[in-house]
């Protein structure tokens, strides 16, 4: 569940293959490559593909799937081997198969080592339009839009041309893209909802909405009908300024003409209200999600949580925690961050502890607040033996060795500037009594005060 729990995942995948009566199958092999590759353990995911190969198990998921853990390590040799293995164990490398490779060289910014296998394949297979779209946005990724020009015209195609409008835009070379878009409308390919989708982004990124909005115009002029990608645009545009009015028009606008809303616009849109610290407005874009029969995720009730939190609405934020649970979502890690966090802040410190220790015990890690207003809040309120449990719980499920070096040392500065204020108290005491305050203040820790 957790990406650093791959060794009790793989003891278990180990002691479940042993259990009398049951035996592994492909589908839970690849479940324990991909827990494997997305902890960069190649030397056991290696040695459990060749145990796959003795047994009969490998597919074509395994082999897509090692290659893109090794292309997104940047272990070309690796991924290209991948290929080479697949040929042994008779399975058919195709154009598919190198779209495969290519791809994940070119998300993990590798756009000259996929150009050159590229080269190397050129002659084996038969590139389609898929394969020139990838090289492209390869070189976009990476800003040459030189090499992506030299891709553009051995294949111009309506998907190459948004993949190189949306590389000028990420090279913020934007004048250049609409003379590119105004080719498009004159001389084709036409432009789709897509290359609207892409412009109008560009411009709501910018604040230029009002172009934004002409754009938007022209496309549904045109018969391009806008899908929830345009209206997540221009909604997170106007949510910047605050305009909230014409982001509930837009809303309304979209149901009407048939175009639902999806769980990515609703957070988009929370997200933002989050940001802008403006909690009830959330929470009324959360009941619009309800009412739509829309789910909500987990990340949709942290960003609530967060943003009542950040307003220093304690109760709501707690209520939300309570409705997470109550529709049956189970907190995570970073659940357990900002309502750990959050309390903090407020200074309810009992809570926050028994919340941070459900985490501890639960194998997350501990998250990154004040713990020097941690340390100091419990210190005064007697709870200096509850720090200790706590970093030693810290210490025993393999926390960050800072966290636990910062919770200590508040502790003890804590402590020290405790004993310092009590010896000030003290001397101020027998100076009004009249007596003379310098034999009677030498304290240790635990000495009652006379």
């Amino acid at each position: 569940r957790f990406n650093h729990a791959r060794k009790p995942t793989f003891r278990f995948f180990r002691w479940a293959g042993d259990r009398r009566g049951f035996s592994h199958d492909s589908t839970t092999y690849n479940a324990m490559m991909n827990i494997l590759g997305k902890t960069r353990q190649f030397e056991t995911l290696v040695s459990l593909l060749e145990e796959m190969g003795e047994k009969g198990f490998l597919t074509m998921e395994t082999f897509t799937m090692c290659i893109k853990v090794f292309a997104a390590a940047k272990e070309r040799k690796k991924a290209v081997a991948i290929v080479d293995l697949m040929k042994k164990y008779n399975f058919k490398v195709g154009i598919e198969t190198v779209n495969c490779l290519l791809d994940a060289l070119g998300r993990a910014k590798l756009a000259k080592e996929a150009q050159t296998l590229f080269e190397k394949f050129e002659h084996k297979f038969a590139p389609n339009l898929k394969t020139f779209t990838i090289l492209i946005n390869g070189w976009c990724t990476v800003k040459n839009l030189m090499e992506a020009a030299r891709m553009w015209n051995e294949m111009i195609d309506i998907l190459a041309h948004n993949i190189m409008l949306e590389g000028l835009l990420r090279s913020h070379t934007r004048s250049d893209a609409i003379k590119l878009f105004e080719v498009m409308k004159c001389k084709g390919p036409l432009p789709t909802v897509r290359s609207y989708s892409v412009l109008i982004k560009n411009l709501c990124k910018h604040g230029h909405l009002k172009e934004a909005i002409d754009y938007f115009d022209e496309m549904v002029d045109s018969g391009c009908g806008p899908d929830a990608a345009v209206y997540t645009c221009l909604m997170t545009g106007f949510a910047n300024q605050k305009n909230m009015d014409i982001v509930y028009r837009l809303l309304n606008e979209m149901k009407e003409k048939n175009c639902q809303p999806d769980g990515r616009l609703y957070n988009a849109l929370i997200k933002m209200m989050v940001n802008r610290r403006m909690p009830d407005e959330a929470v009324k874009i959360y009941k619009k999600m309800v009412q739509s029969a829309v789910g909500a995720s987990v990340h949709t009730y942290n960003m609530i949580m967060k943003s009542y939190f950040v307003a220093r609405d304690c109760e709501m934020g707690l209520a939300d925690w309570e409705e997470m649970k109550r529709r049956g979502f189970c907190p995570d890690e970073n659940s357990y961050t900002v309502l750990v966090g959050g309390l903090v802040r407020q200074g309810r410190l009992n809570e926050s502890c028994r919340y941070l220790e459900k985490m501890i015990d639960k194998r997350m890690r501990a998250p990154r607040i004040d713990y020097k207003k941690f340390s100091s809040g419990f210190y005064w309120s007697g709870g200096r033996n509850c720090l200790e449990d706590l970093a030693e719980k810290m210490k025993l499920s393999g926390n960050s060795e800072v966290q636990i070096e910062e919770l200590e040392k508040y502790g003890v500065k804590t402590a020290i500037l405790a004993k310092i204020w009590v010896k000030s108290e003290i001397i101020k005491i027998l100076k009004k009594q009249g007596s003379d305050p310098r034999p009677r203040i030498r304290l240790k820790y635990g000495t009652p005060v006379p």
